[in-house]
């Protein structure tokens, strides 16, 4: 069995693989349109987040016969295309999880307590302080968009650093918001007007695309921080940058973006741009999310 590797998954992961008996290619950094020329021979496919398993790849993939995601969401994976053609698309929804939430909780620090822009600042001999003064995040109210398996995470390591956290997730039954110890917020608009920090962790759908746009951020309190390490497209990005450019978002982090980028080509081979970037108040990571050694070869191997 042949099996394409598009994107960065743990040495070890793709050692256990050959172990196993397979035939791994890896080829990082190739186009939509170059993965789609050399697809065909291939009976496995790994991706992460970025290579798009739409009806157009698949309909080069001959002989095809399963897609592996490499992390947990799948909305870069057509599964109702994947099905008809009998091509059976599997995921590894438990094996980053801490990871991703780690991150999220992170950029909440970073966002609260001017962590970077204090560094860029003291790299530059500039150590006056008095212009980093920060917020605790204690006793401030978190407000989660989607509590599964990453939401929940976040919700309990943010309550340990004494933060009231409110949810709002219409899916999730009752019986999960106490077993977690978290107030459920029956409308959206609930959980903004009432939130110091917002962050979200929801998949990617035709429902939750642009969720956060300029009239949500309007609801919420000036000084909101936001936080998006689940996916691009949840906070429509244009609405996010004014409203840190007029103080009514006081910062952001941010991971991931509606349009990435490569994350495999060096500083000049790409011109990639967004407004985000030029904000000094947007903590930007490239979707690090999972990148951990551990959650690395906890997606390759699970």
């Amino acid at each position: 069995m042949r099996i394409l590797i598009t994107e960065k998954i743990a040495a070890e992961s793709v050692e256990y693989l050959k172990e196993q008996g397979f035939t791994v290619d890896v080829k990082l950094g190739l186009t939509q349109a170059e993965i789609e020329q050399v697809i065909a021979p291939y009976d496995g496919l790994i991706v992460r987040s970025v290579t798009q398993v739409d009806r157009s790849l698949l309909s080069h993939a001959a002989g095809l016969k399963v897609v592996g995601r490499a992390g947990n969401g799948i909305d870069n994976i057509d599964v109702d295309a994947c099905t008809e053609k009998g091509i059976l698309a599997v995921n590894t929804p438990e094996a980053n999880i801490m990871a991703a939430a780690e991150l999220a909780v992170g950029l909440a620090f970073a966002a609260f307590r001017n962590i970077c822009l204090a560094n860029q600042r003291a790299r530059e001999d500039d150590f006056r302080r008095g212009s980093m003064i920060g917020h605790e995040l204690e006793g401030k109210t978190a407000g989660i968009i989607g509590m599964g398996r990453i939401g929940s995470i976040v919700a309990r390591k943010l309550k340990g650093i004494g933060m009231k956290v409110v949810v709002y997730d219409p899916y999730i039954a009752t019986e999960r918001f106490e077993k977690v110890g978290v107030c459920r917020c029956d409308q959206l608009e609930d959980l903004l007007i009432q939130s110091d920090l917002i962050t979200l962790h929801t998949p990617k759908t035709k429902e939750t695309h642009n969720m956060i746009d300029a009239p949500q951020l309007a609801m919420c309190r000036k000084g909101v921080r936001i936080i998006n390490a689940a996916r691009g497209g949840l906070v429509n990005e244009t609405a996010l940058y004014d409203a840190l450019v007029s103080g009514q978002v006081a910062a952001a982090g941010i991971d991931v973006f509606d349009q990435e980028p490569s994350y495999d080509k060096a500083p000049g081979e790409q011109h990639y741009q967004n407004p985000l970037l030029n904000h000094p108040n947007c903590v930007v990571t490239p979707h690090l999310g999972a990148s951990t050694h551990e959650a690395n070869t906890n997606v390759g191997t699970a």
